[in-house]
């Protein structure tokens, strides 16, 4: 709300162009009907900034990349890969024996990508929900024996699904396992997760701001 009154008094002020800059989309998750009378919240947060009046949308890590097409308006969808490259090339000593993985079947393409640019092999995790933000079993796709296993993802919410990932890459032999992600939403259990799993570290982007998180788990890195 905050967001659109500012958008809308820059307009009523005869700004002649209005860019709203949005690094984590919200309601990203809500861009489909999942069920019957499930609401399309992206498509609404859309509408709301184009009559507020903004004219150009930057954005970063889309949820579903076609949420870029509920605009009318340009949109620019900006990546963390490189980012998340040059860290996992400084950070981590081992990165020619590691195994990117992906925590679920929507991420592959973003898996694949990074292992492509850094000439490793990639793996999946397939997981089955009975309901939101609850994973009921999962499935790994892919060798991570004697291998460091790095999860990249682009949100965590309550880190229930990286959590178990962990323990399921743990439990198929990978050495050590870290995890990649955009938007660092840790809500709920998710810092008391984090702490109890066996991550070297779990590195976020500042696209949602840590320091308190930081300071209450001492793995999250940024």
């Amino acid at each position: 709300m905050e967001l659109l009154i500012m958008i809308n008094a820059c307009k009523i002020a005869s700004a002649s162009r209005v860019t709203a800059v949005i690094p984590c989309f919200p309601y990203a998750r809500q861009d489909k009907k999942d069920k019957s009378r499930a609401p399309i919240s992206a498509k609404l947060v859309a509408n709301m900034l184009s009559v507020a009046g903004a004219d150009h949308i930057i954005t970063m890590d889309l949820h579903a990349s076609q949420i870029q097409g509920f605009f009318d308006i340009p949109v620019d969808n900006l990546y963390a890969e490189p980012a998340v490259l040059q860290w996992i090339r400084e950070n981590i000593t081992e990165w020619k024996n590691c195994i990117i993985v992906s925590p679920d079947a929507g991420g592959a393409k973003r898996v694949t990508s990074i292992a492509d640019r850094l000439n490793v092999e990639f793996a999946l995790i397939h997981k089955e929900r009975k309901k939101a933000n609850e994973v009921d079993r999962m499935v790994l796709v892919g060798d991570v024996k004697d291998r460091v296993a790095i999860l990249v993802d682009d949100m965590a919410d309550t880190c229930g699904t990286i959590c178990h990932a962990a323990d399921k890459l743990l439990s198929a032999g990978a050495t050590k396992v870290y995890a990649i992600l955009t938007h660092g939403i840790f809500s709920g259990p998710a810092i008391s997760r984090i702490n109890s799993a066996a991550f070297e570290a779990v590195v976020v982007t500042n696209t949602i701001p840590q320091e308190d998180k930081m300071r209450h788990c001492s793995k999250i890195q940024r």
